[in-house]
């Protein structure tokens, strides 16, 4: 398969996942302005202090994204295969990232250029629509998340994890996992022995 069907494949696989069908013209343009990466594990694709230029999307592997407070890493989210990669308020406000995306895997992932896909859309409303599309998920996500945080104990958050995203508890490090749930890793290691059968039917 050569560079072009594979966007064109990448391309479709990101559609179909927000759910919106393009025309085969806006689905061509769209691929064509997909750039492949292939990064190493702790390979950082965004740095802090840096302007975030991509989405990214994630063919495989797992990345990590996380922030620093009082000196220590805070892990923001971890996506994986299917997943897209954004620091929101630095790629569509073009200001520096407090966020760091690294690599928790050597991983594959197809970075969609904040430029040109303003181009895109500009002329595009199918375009538009994905953008939308990509914007708003990324809200509900961060909104889910915070629900959870406020509302569940620390043991209904793991369970709601391995439920919702088993990836996560299966491959991140332990402790990235409970930065992630905003736990301490001692209470994830507690929480694990007390999760039953019964408790994730």
């Amino acid at each position: 398969m050569n560079l072009n069907e594979k966007r064109r494949d990448v391309a479709r696989d990101i559609c179909r996942s927000y759910g919106i069908t393009l025309s085969v013209d806006a689905l061509h343009a769209f691929a064509d302005i997909l750039e492949p990466f292939k990064v190493l594990k702790g390979h950082r694709l965004v740095d802090e202090g840096q302007v975030c230029n991509y989405m990214y999307y994630v063919e495989r592997g797992l990345v990590l994204q996380y922030y620093r407070k009082n000196n220590v890493s805070v892990t923001e989210h971890i996506s994986h295969e299917g997943d897209m990669v954004i620091c929101i308020e630095s790629f569509f406000l073009r200001e520096p990232s407090k966020i760091v995306v690294a690599m928790l895997e050597p991983s594959v992932v197809f970075g969609i250029p904040h430029d040109a896909m303003e181009k895109l859309a500009s002329r595009s409303f199918e375009i538009c629509k994905l953008v939308f599309s990509i914007q708003q998920r990324a809200l509900i996500v961060s909104q889910h998340k915070a629900d959870v945080l406020r509302f569940e104990t620390a043991k209904e958050r793991y369970i709601r994890t391995m439920k919702e995203n088993p990836e996560i508890i299966r491959r991140a490090p332990l402790h990235n996992v409970a930065s992630y749930l905003q736990m301490s890793p001692e209470t994830l290691s507690r929480v694990r022995s007390q999760v039953t059968d019964a408790d994730m039917e």
